[in-house]
């Protein structure tokens, strides 16, 4: 069974996006996941939710 919380260093190798994007992501607050830590543990079902809804407006982000 795969986790639903990964590391951003393991869900770039899952190849979704690359490890830059995803701390790209997280540094404008739209990486979804929580701090264990200091480290942050992407939710990753929620990321794919995020870049279906993102792909079926062309694109276009709303940053919040």
């Amino acid at each position: 069974m795969e986790r639903k919380f990964q590391t951003i260093r393991e869900t770039a190798k899952l190849g979704i996006l690359s490890e830059y994007n995803l701390r790209l992501r997280l540094a404008q607050g739209r990486l979804p996941g929580v701090y264990a830590g200091n480290r942050f543990m992407v939710n990753v079902p929620m990321l794919m939710q995020k870049l279906d809804a993102e792909s079926e407006q062309g694109g276009e982000v709303n940053a919040r």
